[in-house]
Formats: C-alpha cells, sequence, structure tokens
C-alpha cells in the first residue's frame, strides 16, 4: 500500500458534506485498504467559518473555495455546494490543477453536463457524478458501464422522494396535497420552499441526466417536458384507486421505435396497483431500465438524505481514488448518437379526463364526437348525474400526446362540458 496519502477537498459542508467527512474519518483504515493508500481530508470549503462541525478540524475549514482548489497538491475535489454557479467554475478550476472531480450537483450537470465532462477529457481528469441522480442507489455506474455493452430503450421511474412521500401520504390517508405537504415539512422531507420538488424541476434534472448515459446523446433539463404535483388532487387519488392505481410523479425516458429520437419527460401518472413502482412507499425511489439483453432491471432504496449521498459519494471517491493510483481515469461522455430529443407532442401516452358535463341526453355521444374527430380512441366511459349535473370520466387508448391535448381543448367548446376537473396520463401497462 502506498503510504503518501491522496488528498481531498470538500466543497461544502452541510447535511451531505459533514457526512461525507465523518465517514472519510471514522471509516478511514477500510478506505485506505480498498483504494491502496489513505485519504486525506485537506480541506474544507465553507460560507459560514463560525459554525460548529464536528469532527472536523478547525484549522482545515476555509472560506476561499478558489484557493482550495487552486492549490496543486488536491488529488480529488468532492463539490456538495450545489447550485450553477461557483460551482461550475470550482469544478472546472479543480480539472486545471490536476484534480479530478466528485459532484452531487444534478442542476449543473444537467444543465453544462457536456462542458465540464469536455473539460474533464481535455486535462485528463475523472468527473463522477452517482450521488447526483438517486442517493444512495446505484444507477449512473449500472448505465455507462456495467450496461455499456447493451442497448438501453427505457429508462422509468420515481426519482424525488419528497413528491413520493407527498402522493403517497394523499393516497393512504386521504389527505389533500397541502396536509401532505405540511407533514413532509416537518417531517424534514421538503424544504422550507419545495419548489424545486413538487414543480418536478429536481427530477427533470435527473431525468436529463439519465436520459444521456442512457442512450449516448446529450440531453438537457430544458429538453424535458415537466410537470409537478402541486395540481393533483385528492379526487385524482380517488380516481386512480376505482381504477386499480395509484397517482406517482414518474421521469420517463425512452428511445423511439425507430431508434431515431428520444423523450425525457417528467410528470404526474397514473399507475397499476400490480406494477412494481406503484408499492414504493414514503421517501424512497426505484427505476426501472429496460435493455435489449438484460431486459427488465430494477433499482430500489433511498434517493436522498445526508448519510444515502454520502455513500454515494464516497463510493464515487473510492472509485476516482484508485484511478488516481493507476494513473487512469474512468468512463467519460458518451453521446456519440446525437440522437435529437423529440417534443412532449409526439409521445404517445394514454390520458384519464375527467369532466364536469350538463346531466342531458346526448352529451355523452357530444364527448364521443370529440375524441373521434381527433383521432383519439376511448377504452372506458364512466359517468355519474345528479340533479342536472354530472361527471364523466373518460380513459383513451394510447394516442399522440398532441392529438389528446387538442381533444381536450376540443371538449372546453362544447357548451354541454362545464369545466375540465383534471387530466392525467395514465402509464406503466
Amino acid at each position: 500500500m502506498r503510504t503518501r496519502p491522496l488528498k481531498v477537498a470538500l466543497l461544502g459542508c452541510g447535511v451531505v458534506g459533514s457526512e461525507v467527512a465523518r465517514i472519510m474519518t471514522t471509516h478511514a483504515d477500510d478506505l485506505a485498504a480498498r483504494i491502496g493508500a489513505p485519504v486525506e481530508l485537506a480541506g474544507v470549503a465553507v460560507r459560514r467559518p463560525s459554525k460548529v462541525r464536528e469532527g472536523i478540524d478547525p484549522v482545515l475549514i476555509t472560506t476561499d473555495a478558489t484557493a482550495l482548489v487552486e492549490r496543486g497538491d488536491i488529488d480529488v475535489v468532492v463539490e456538495v455546494i450545489g447550485g450553477i454557479e461557483p460551482a461550475r467554475t470550482l469544478i472546472t478550476t479543480a480539472f486545471e490543477n490536476g484534480a479530478s472531480v466528485v459532484s452531487a450537483n444534478k442542476a449543473l450537470l444537467a444543465e453544462d453536463g457536456a462542458a465540464l465532462h469536455a473539460a474533464a477529457e481535455k486535462y485528463g481528469r475523472d468527473l463522477y457524478y452517482e450521488a447526483a441522480v438517486a442517493g444512495a442507489i446505484p444507477l449512473v455506474r449500472p448505465l455507462r458501464e456495467s450496461l455499456a455493452g447493451d442497448k438501453v430503450n427505457r429508462v422509468l421511474g420515481i426519482v424525488n422522494g419528497t413528491t413520493n412521500f407527498i402522493l403517497d401520504k394523499m393516497d393512504t390517508s386521504g389527505a389533500g396535497y397541502s396536509e401532505a405537504l405540511d407533514e413532509a415539512t416537518a417531517l424534514g422531507y421538503a424544504e422550507a420552499d419545495p419548489t424545486a420538488d413538487v414543480e418536478g424541476f429536481d427530477a427533470a434534472a435527473k431525468a436529463a441526466i439519465l436520459a444521456g448515459i442512457a442512450f449516448h446523446t446529450r440531453v438537457k433539463i430544458g429538453d424535458v417536458h415537466r410537470e409537478g404535483i402541486t395540481e393533483v388532487t385528492a379526487a385524482d387519488i380517488a380516481s386512480a384507486r376505482r381504477m386499480g392505481c395509484t397517482v406517482k410523479l414518474l421521469a420517463i425516458c425512452e428511445r423511439a421505435a425507430d431508434g431515431a429520437s428520444v423523450t425525457a419527460r417528467v410528470h404526474p401518472a397514473m399507475i397499476p396497483l400490480s406494477h412494481p413502482l406503484a408499492s414504493v412507499r414514503e421517501a424512497y425511489n426505484a427505476v426501472f431500465v429496460e435493455a435489449e439483453a438484460a431486459g427488465q432491471l430494477m433499482f430500489y432504496g433511498p434517493g436522498a438524505g445526508g448519510s444515502p449521498t454520502a455513500s454515494a459519494v464516497l463510493g464515487d471517491l473510492v472509485a476516482v481514488c484508485r484511478n488516481k493510483l493507476g494513473e487512469a481515469t474512468g468512463p467519460g461522455e458518451s453521446a456519440y448518437t446525437r440522437l435529437p430529443v423529440s417534443p412532449m407532442g409526439e409521445v404517445v401516452t394514454r390520458y384519464h379526463i375527467s369532466l364536469d358535463v350538463a346531466d342531458k341526453p346526448g352529451v355523452l355521444a357530444q364527448v364521443a364526437t370529440v375524441f373521434a374527430e381527433q383521432g383519439v380512441s376511448i377504452d372506458t366511459v364512466r359517468q355519474q348525474g345528479k340533479d342536472g349535473e354530472a361527471s364523466l370520466v373518460v380513459v383513451t387508448h394510447r394516442a399522440p400526446d398532441a392529438a389528446l391535448s387538442g381533444t381536450v381543448e376540443a371538449l372546453r367548446k362544447l357548451d354541454t362540458v362545464r369545466g375540465v376537473a383534471s387530466i392525467m396520463r395514465v402509464e406503466g401497462e
């Protein structure tokens, strides 16, 4: 074993960063044995140096992150500060000064991953980011290494624990969205400002990363169709239950049947209770990967939190340190297919549409005519009426999303349709 330690700089010391530092300290001997050399925490960049950080030598604390990554003796930089800047500049500076990088920064990778990979390649460094997608769940490495010889056609999963907790509570307790969000906040599953989670931004960033790796093409967060869960109601949950379904916020990345394009989308959807994703409870994540040779693979576990995310960071740290000792680098960006990302309108899916209609003869015929004119086939219809008012629930067969959207717009123009109560896609069948 080499006795000279590999030096690690830690950018950020919040929930994840502090746990990374703790594990590096308490498991130092095991990490050294697995890597083939000891690892040494050489510096920790923070915004608030006065805060007490148990287990970390105060001498290591600095507010000058730039000076830390420019030192020249740093072997690996671990970036867990998040956001676009200064993280992007710090990572590229680390490459320039001889360090490889382990990051948990999904937003930056989804926005500017191609440029970061290019910088890593230019300077002969590693860029690893297992923790950016699904916490402790090994997903990035299986996609870009274990399945490198296979053809991945679809990635489908729950990649945000906060929204899964909220939807699970709405389903199991009958709570409304606001009540379930309050409970998630009280338990620490939701941030004080939950927008990134509940509006789907977090899941969209992860979908962009997964699609890029799975299909060997470049997908940015702007390419991902995104819908959040704020409009999901208790009535939607009840309707799903009557259909033998539950509601989940899904990230769906697919290769087109002709192989000429890909799609990436995040939105709430009804899935059958028989589907394995329907049983993913609380704040857990689960992802299905469908490949030609391997078939269906499922990855399941905690998708967030200090310890789970730190586990993924440390796994990457071990891999990068091993590469350093062997004077090699791991796999970089693979974007050779250069596949275009198709718009949401071309995606073929099913819809569950709930309408408030007048309770009188001929309404169902009018509604059915609209679907027929738009080229959308109806699978099932459920109608209930009372005191001149009625609800009509239509579930369609698979059709292009643009056709379904056109159907909804045409329905709104009917005099007998008082309103569109809810619209939701049906997946997983």
